[in-house]
């Protein structure tokens, strides 16, 4: 299947949402004045997108077409076209340049954050790659667990700790060991917590700041995972990690469960941090990197 097909099928509740919406608004040729720009916003804020960046793609839809005739198919190239034009510069690949390369992966609970890694385990590995999964959730007996069934499905090395022990010193040794056994990528997994939570949230600088005695360009990539069915409160998570750790990059889960797939235009132009991938569904090849252009067509369901 292409990477096209697989991010239609993924965001087909996004997409239907969306090109639905336009077309119920434009239905025939009709004029855009003011009033039909007002139904375009909020179906836009509706989508997760944020009111700043509507309100941003809205103005520059009306300084292009405002008093014309349209139709809504020239109505949704528009859109795709501003899409694309935000997209762009955030859209970037997860690239390895140091041995080994070290990413960090943070984010609430129930974000997909361990299952993210392991799908990020198995790219590396079919990549050639030799991969280290660090389980630094100390708290929680099933994280670890589930970080060793990707380890072995991805044949990876592993480091563990004992429940409840200092998850700092559990990244220390893994990445001690990463460097003297030259190992390609290391892949951290962090507990998952509220980002209320001061004591986790400190916690979690902790590893940061530990994993910089060893090597003071790492970690290369600090990795928040947000779950796009939270719509909203995406913002204030990626607000609050960032705090903490100098968030680098975005892996943007669930967008195959919700119909607010909005929520990665509205981060990309509200915070211009890089996008790497999106999750669009369960099996192991679902994490896809993707072009904005094709992001972009799949949302409003065009090939």
């Amino acid at each position: 299947m292409s990477l096209f097909s697989n991010l239609y099928k993924g965001l087909l509740k996004t997409s239907s949402r969306f090109s639905d919406g336009v077309k119920s608004i434009f239905s025939g040729k009709k004029k855009l004045n003011q009033s039909l720009l007002d139904e375009l916003e909020e179906l836009l804020i509706s989508m997760d997108i944020g009111h700043k960046t509507s309100k941003l793609i809205i103005d520059r839809l009306a300084s292009i077409k405002f008093d014309k005739e349209v139709e809504h198919n020239t109505i949704t190239q528009q859109l795709m076209d501003e899409i694309e034009a935000i997209l762009n510069p955030v859209v970037q690949p997860l690239t390895l340049d140091k041995k080994p390369h070290i990413i960090m992966v943070c984010g609430v609970n129930g974000n997909g954050k361990t299952t993210t890694i392991g799908k990020l385990a198995y790219k590396y590995k079919e990549m050639g790659k030799s991969v280290m999964l660090v389980a630094c959730d100390t708290f929680r007996a099933a994280a670890s667990e589930q970080l060793n069934i990707w380890a072995e499905r991805s044949s990876c090395s592993i480091v563990t700790g004992e429940h409840g022990s200092d998850s700092a010193s559990v990244a220390y040794r893994a990445v001690s060991q990463a460097i003297k056994d030259k190992v390609d990528v290391v892949l951290i997994d962090t507990a998952g917590r509220l980002q209320n939570n001061v004591n986790l949230m400190e916690e979690l600088s902790k590893i940061y700041r530990t994993i910089k005695k060893l090597d003071g360009t790492a970690p290369h990539d600090v990795i928040l995972v947000l779950d796009a069915t939270t719509g909203q409160n995406a913002y204030s998570q990626l607000e609050a990690f960032s705090k903490m750790v100098n968030v680098t990059g975005l892996i943007i889960t669930k967008l195959d469960g919700t119909a607010k797939g909005g929520v990665v235009i509205g981060l990309a132009e509200a915070y211009k941090v890089k996008l790497h991938a999106i999750g669009i569904g369960e099996s192991i090849e679902d994490l896809r990197e993707f072009t904005s252009k094709e992001f972009a067509k799949a949302l409003f369901n065009c090939d």
